[in-house]
């Protein structure tokens, strides 16, 4: 079940089917339509899965799952606004046109119109919300000690402990080039003049199509939908927070670049905004220096005129500096990386250093799109071994409370399927369940 599921209830992409809808199921207020298996088993393919009429039945059953979360979910009067739903749904369509190139790429891609994508997604992320708060509010207290963790670890089958992959810990030494006073002073005047249009009439969403480099929301007119306190950068969420329906910001500056914004609408404590984004560009000059330095403190470093630690402190300028330098792996939210978990470039650049290590410059690109010049250290290094309580404490950990929270769903399931109306019709009738769904 975990794999498909996982599917069911993260994937992107499930509007592939053009198919003559049946109702396959019924699971109390709830249904599933042959449209619903025939996506998400033409998704599972898609991504190199099975391939079968077992299969199916496998999505079946986990569809089953879905729809009881959801169910049940309603029936204990479990909420979900339809803000949350409306900026899910831009997020994916964001990511569509990011991975597509544009929002009638989009269309074309999917054959149907963007109202038809968002309607269909409307219900999806729906009933996902609803499955996932309803599986949270189940397994909410699960907690495991240290000694039930070794005893989950102690169960696992000596074939079956897991192999972890050569694991990093890296510090960084960032330089950034530098934006002259003369190019902040461009930039601000290009924002202003376009506030100035705005303000003698011209369309805000029409000026963002065509000047914001957030490509992201440009295509839809600056607009960022519905977000919450925490959801944006601070000094962008100040402004944007203290705006009057309607008014324009003055200029922003952001680790992004320079924006001005307009507030759009608000519900509570949720605002809706557009902006126009600048980013801000070094030039070649600029660049250079900064290649310049950062080779310096290399030499500095490599003739031990200066710890790694202390070349931090002193010079680093990234946001890591307030953490000693210390790289978080934004996948996991811990200090360890493994390769996998790097990009292509940076894995080569590591794959081959001891713990101690000082690697030479590195240029990477930073969340702004532009790039910058850093030297990392292998602070720690675990090379590639079977799961043990003393390396990997946390993952085991992580796992047992899986384990405990699977089993505590598995059996509230059960209990919910004796209580709940379900019929299932004559195509999947004779799969072979893991639970009995037929009462």
């Amino acid at each position: 079940m975990k794999n498909i599921f996982y599917i069911l209830f993260f994937s992107p992409v499930f509007l592939y089917t053009q198919t003559i809808d049946k109702i396959e199921a019924i699971i109390g207020d709830e249904i599933i339509l042959t449209s619903d298996i025939e996506s998400q088993y033409l998704q599972y393919i898609s991504q190199g899965g099975i391939n079968s009429v077992d299969g199916t039945c496998e999505i079946f059953e986990d569809l089953l799952f879905q729809k009881i979360l959801v169910n049940q979910a309603k029936f204990d009067s479990i909420n979900i606004s339809n803000d949350e739903v409306e900026k899910e749904i831009q997020n994916r369509i964001t990511y569509f046109e990011r991975q597509l190139g544009s929002s009638q790429k989009v269309e074309l891609y999917f054959n149907k119109s963007m109202n038809e994508i968002k309607d269909e997604l409307f219900i999806v992320i729906q009933d996902q919300f609803y499955a996932q708060r309803m599986q949270a509010k189940v397994t909410s207290k699960v907690k495991v000690t240290p000694s039930e963790v070794q005893d989950i670890f102690n169960k696992i089958n000596t074939t079956e402990i897991p192999v972890i992959p050569t694991q990093m810990e890296i510090l960084q030494v960032v330089i950034k080039p530098k934006i002259s006073k003369e190019q902040e002073q461009e930039i601000k005047d290009k924002l202003n003049k376009l506030k100035d249009r705005i303000n003698k009439g011209e369309d805000f969403k029409v000026l963002a199509a065509l000047y914001s480099d957030d490509q992201g929301s440009a295509t839809n007119g600056g607009e960022l939908g519905f977000v919450s306190r925490g959801d944006l950068v601070p000094s962008f969420e100040r402004a944007a927070f203290r705006l009057k329906e309607g008014e324009i910001s003055e200029i922003i500056k952001s680790q992004y670049g320079f924006h001005i914004v307009q507030l759009i609408s608000r519900r509570g404590e949720q605002i809706n905004v557009r902006h126009i984004l600048v980013k801000a560009k070094p030039n070649a000059s600029s660049i250079k220096i900064a290649e310049d330095k950062a080779t310096d403190i290399f030499y500095e470093i490599n003739a031990s005129k200066i710890s790694f630690e202390d070349a931090v402190l002193k010079y680093s300028e990234d946001d890591s500096r307030n953490n000693a330098g210390l790289l978080l792996n934004p996948k996991t939210l811990s200090s360890m990386y493994s390769l996998e978990d790097m990009s292509a470039d940076l894995a080569f650049s590591l794959k081959n250093l001891k713990q101690g290590d000082v690697s030479n410059v590195l240029k990477f690109k930073m969340e702004d799109g532009n790039y910058a010049y850093r030297i990392l250290k292998i602070n720690k290094k675990i090379d590639t071994h079977k799961a043990n309580l003393i390396d990997d404490y946390t993952i085991i950990k992580d796992y047992a409370i899986n384990e405990k929270k699977q089993e505590l769903l598995l059996n509230w399931t059960q209990k919910i399927i004796d209580n709940t109306y379900i019929k299932i019709n004559g195509t999947y009738k004779d799969c072979s369940f893991k639970k009995d769904w037929i009462n």
